[in-house]
């Protein structure tokens, strides 16, 4: 599956995440941001910043509760940035894939 994403033509896969983690633009985080809802603050990019280095650090997406712990994010925080799901939709807008145990 491939989706116009801003300018740039993106393959998503089943459940709209980037393909290619690689290809992730600020401009995309904002279009796929709005999908689902969402108005970027810098909050919202300092917990975006911090998941995509911690997938280039460990080669996978952090769980709510490593975000949690090592940003210091309080968990009700996520849930209010990120509602209904804050680590699966943090994860989509930054463009790494899925964390481990999201369904």
């Amino acid at each position: 599956m491939t989706a116009q994403v801003v300018s740039k033509q993106v393959a998503l896969n089943e459940e709209g995440f980037l393909v290619n983690p690689a290809e992730w633009t600020p401009e995309i985080a904002e279009a796929l941001a709005r999908e689902e809802g969402i108005t970027l603050t810098p909050r919202h990019w300092e917990i975006i910043r911090f998941v995509r280095a911690y997938y280039q650090e460990h080669g996978k997406s952090p769980t709510l509760r490593q975000i949690t712990a090592e940003l210091g994010v309080p968990t009700k925080e996520l849930f209010q940035l990120f509602p209904k799901g804050p680590a699966k939709k943090v994860a989509r807008i930054a463009g790494v894939p899925k964390p481990e145990g999201c369904v």
